[in-house]
């Protein structure tokens, strides 16, 4: 049986990997209705301030501050109500002293006028006339002018994944077209003499696909384009075929390998094939996943995963998606959903090795609830049934029922 090389922690192993490898950026134009969940490719500037007039944050009277002070319930200024502030358009008069003017949420503040007073603390003593119950202070229920965004101010840096937040700004600025990083091509190689498409019928000793689909889905929710290069039989010459059309065609590939050590050898033969400086790390200390492939060919990642489903998720988890962070240009790594539970049991691990272990949540009076869902790394159904995987560090030999751990959801 092959001997692993010199096996290295994770964190480590991304490092050692990162430092081989200088991701090259493509970028794109797109509409911004579309850019959720993107990564800008440059910085985008604001090309006029925002709010670009004053306006009102609350309905009532538009007035000079100064006209309101000492006004009181008990003694009431009087203003006179010069006229209504048209909504959607230019105020187009100015306030003189001793005038208000009733204006909406949203609307112009008209020249003169330096403070809102709410239509609450306000009541008609005639129809041109209003008694100001309350004192207002400059820019009171007021949006200044650039109080938002200035002029020529950055607004959105490169690097940064769009949200709903950032298309309601570029919306409000009259910006519609983007320029984002192009999605990363994830070249997806499956092999194994055992492994058929999902839609074929079984045979005795056959085994489904499922890597292809689940990587796909999980290399689409990290920001990247899955390219399925099929299922590459146990033979270094067809998967180093496979292998190298996938890697002329993509900016990443990912080999996940059948699960005997034959197997593993083969791919890691067949990375070693594509290019230099090939094979950077040959085993990592985790569970599961021990024996995984991290490669640099021709300028581009290659991966290579373990053939069963939950190794092959957990491990994308840790280098895939990094990964294609990075071909993206994202500024910093986003932490990935958690949330804090406590530990329902004990549970043991191996000091020197990091451990991902499936949990199920559930909710008590106290919290959440975190139930480890045991099963083997084949058993793709043990991650479907849980909500997320705890981290016992490799310096720990292993957690204590009550403790509390951060959950990383699925």
């Amino acid at each position: 049986m092959p001997e692993f090389l010199e096996l290295l922690p994770p964190g480590q192993a991304l490092d050692l990997m990162l430092s081989n490898y200088r991701p090259v950026v493509r970028a794109e134009v797109i509409d911004v209705a579309n850019a959720l969940g993107r990564v800008t490719a440059v910085p985008v500037t604001a090309p006029y301030a925002l709010p670009s007039f004053d306006r009102s944050t609350v309905d009532g009277f538009a007035v000079r501050a100064a006209d309101t002070y000492g006004a009181s319930d008990s003694l009431p200024a009087y203003l006179r109500v010069a006229r209504e502030v048209p909504m959607g358009a230019e105020a187009g008069f100015t306030l003189q002293s001793e005038e208000c003017a009733l204006i909406h949420t949203g609307g112009m503040l008209p020249a003169g006028a330096d403070a809102v007073v709410m239509v609450e603390h306000t009541q008609y003593a005639q129809a041109s006339m209003v008694e100001i119950q309350r004192a207002a202070a400059p820019g009171e229920n007021v949006l200044k002018t650039g109080e938002d965004v200035a002029q020529g101010e950055e607004v959105i840096p490169a690097g940064k994944r769009i949200r709903p937040e950032e298309i309601g700004g570029l919306m409000a600025l009259g910006i519609t077209r983007l320029q984002v990083a192009a999605r990363p091509r994830v070249g997806l190689v499956s092999s194994g003499d055992e492994v058929i498409p999902p839609e074929s019928d079984l045979k005795p000793g056959q085994v489904r696909d499922v890597n292809s689909y689940s990587l796909s889905a999980l290399v689409e929710r990290a920001g990247g384009a899955p390219v399925r290069y099929g299922i590459a039989p146990d033979r270094l010459e067809a998967l180093s075929e496979a292998a190298a059309r996938a890697l002329a065609e993509c900016e990443m590939v990912v080999i996940t390998a059948g699960s005997s050590a034959s197997a593993r050898d083969l791919t890691a033969q067949a990375i070693q094939s594509l290019g230099e400086p090939g094979v950077l790390v040959h085993g990592v200390n985790v569970k599961p996943g021990k024996p995984t492939i991290l490669a640099v060919c021709g300028e581009k990642p290659v991966i290579g995963l373990p053939g069963n489903p939950v190794s092959a998720l957990v491990i994308a988890r840790l280098f895939v998606v990094p990964l294609i962070e990075k071909l993206l240009g994202l500024a910093e790594h986003a932490p990935a959903p958690s949330l804090s539970a406590r530990l329902s049991l004990n549970l043991a691990s191996q000091a020197g090795r990091e451990d991902w272990v499936p949990v199920r949540l559930v909710q008590d009076d106290q919290g959440y609830l975190a139930e480890p869902v045991f099963g083997k790394s084949n058993l793709i159904f043990t991650l479907a049934r849980a909500h997320g995987l705890i981290r016992i560090p490799a310096d720990a030999n292993g957690l204590s029922a009550g403790e509390l751990v951060t959950v990383y959801l699925s």
